[in-house]
């Protein structure tokens, strides 16, 4: 973990209020310690990300915070679905097969 300083030297177009407007809109959540809030490795990689989208996009630091809690969800659902499919996986041919016709069924049918 890094210090606020060692931070805002390790991504140079982030600036002081900047990064506590980030912090404030939930970006990124250091760990406060007693000689101040800490940085993961996580947290710089957001930071990076928020910076790249503000200044693709021009967001600002809330409309940010919603894009990376979508990225977060896409994240999560991403590794439930491998869990699933390494559980479908395991299970015999014939089962697969009956979750085969079943996923295409509902699938055909949500696209009407």
């Amino acid at each position: 973990m890094i210090g606020r300083d060692e931070l805002l030297a390790a991504l140079p177009g982030l600036t002081g209020p900047a990064l506590d407007a980030l912090t404030a809109a939930g970006i990124v959540r250091p760990v406060q310690s007693p000689d101040g809030p800490r940085f993961r490795p996580i947290d710089e990689a957001r930071l990076t990300l928020a910076l790249e989208l503000e200044d693709a996009y021009a967001l600002d630091a809330e409309a940010l915070a919603l894009v990376l809690s979508l990225i977060d969800q896409v994240h999560g659902l991403r590794g439930e679905m491998r869990a699933m499919l390494s559980a479908v996986a395991a299970e015999p041919p014939e089962t697969r097969a009956r979750l085969r016709e079943i996923i295409t069924t509902t699938r055909v049918t949500l696209r009407r």
